[in-house]
């Protein structure tokens, strides 16, 4: 039996904005994942049945492997279509706020979310959520917002509404914010989730061949060419760093997603506790971090590249140029090397 939210006030203040509401908008954090974009989907899917109206807008471009999920092509690009997206976030009456803790991760449409007078739900699993929404239900301890989504229509006693669709899409956010359940998956209960979306129809094998095995050409060459070439380690205190310049990426025709999951690679090598990856963007590095054990990235992501995440994968921003940020990262590798032997 899964362990209930615990929530009921919340639950019932949210079903009470549910019924009332005829249109509503369920919006995604900037460069949306597949939690992102697999919440978003399966609210979409679950509210459709009961007869809502629901449009999904998201500030920026996804994955192009999650745009196979159910109703991932029809979200509004707000990068594309600005006016559209803006009109449909003043006409609505509740706006669902889906994996995300603050009105910064949704770039330019933060300032809209504020400015509408609709009712705003946020369902995330972040840690620090700030005090914007009517409702929040923010479960930090939990591995995905899909998960803890699941919970929630469980609790709104709309559990037979999930059907194929939403089960894809909640399956989808499970696998890719665990990698595959590697990390953040202890919980036990997440597994009879798992159990019950198959019941439901989803297709596990499917979803991980497509999340976790399917690249273009210039994705693979890619990827190696940044491990054999572009990679460091220092195995005395067990650490790894990757970087491509904007050159590098555009001589194997980067496209959005091509880095996925090359952060993860170095943690294969035996005692590398920690891997960072810098990418750069026009005007900011991209910075992705995972570790294993206790090591804490989050803090690492918060305190110095104003971003944050999770214990063992976390992510941020450096504004500066490449070599700005990689200078920053080996100090940091000298400032907090106690912390990096300790997890070794």
């Amino acid at each position: 039996m899964i362990a209930p939210l615990q929530e009921d006030k919340k639950i019932k203040a949210l079903r009470t904005m549910i019924d009332d509401a005829e249109r509503i908008v369920a919006i995604v954090h900037m460069s949306p994942d597949g939690d992102a974009i697999g919440s978003a989907t399966a609210f979409q899917s679950v509210m459709t049945k009961i007869g809502k109206d629901v449009r999904i807008v998201i500030p920026d471009m996804m994955l192009s492997s999650l745009r196979a999920l159910p109703g991932a092509k029809e979200a509004i690009d707000a990068t594309r279509y600005p006016d559209f997206a803006h009109q449909l976030i003043n006409d609505a009456d509740m706006i669902m706020c889906l994996d995300f803790n603050e009105l910064s991760r949704i770039g330019k449409l933060g300032d809209v979310v504020a400015a509408s007078s609709a009712k705003k739900a946020l369902i995330d699993h972040h840690l620090h959520p700030s005090d914007f929404a009517d409702v929040c239900i923010s479960r930090p301890e939990m591995s995905s917002t899909c998960y803890l989504l699941f919970k929630v229509l469980c609790a709104l006693e709309m559990f037979d509404y999930i059907e194929k669709p939403a089960a894809e899409s909640l399956l989808t956010g499970m696998m890719t914010d665990t990698g595959n359940f590697s990390y953040n998956a202890a919980d036990p209960d997440i597994y009879i989730v798992v159990a019950e979306l198959l019941k439901k129809g989803a297709d596990k094998e499917k979803i991980y061949r497509r999340q976790f095995e399917t690249h273009s050409l210039n994705c693979m060459r890619l990827n190696s060419y940044a491990i054999l070439n572009k990679m460091e380690v220092w195995e005395d205190m067990g650490a790894a760093l990757i970087t491509l310049t904007r050159d590098e990426l555009n001589n194997f025709h980067y496209v959005k997603g091509d880095t996925e999951g090359l952060v993860n690679r170095p943690l294969a090598i035996p005692g590398v506790v920690y891997s960072a990856f810098l990418r750069e963007e026009d005007g900011y590095v991209k910075v992705s971090m995972r570790s294993l054990g206790k090591f804490p990235v989050n803090e690492l992501c918060h305190n110095h590249f104003g971003g944050g995440g999770h214990l063992n994968a976390a992510g941020g921003e450096f504004e500066g140029t490449m070599e700005e940020a990689v200078a920053l990262f080996r100090s940091l590798l000298q400032t907090n090397k106690d912390l990096y032997l300790s997890n070794k």
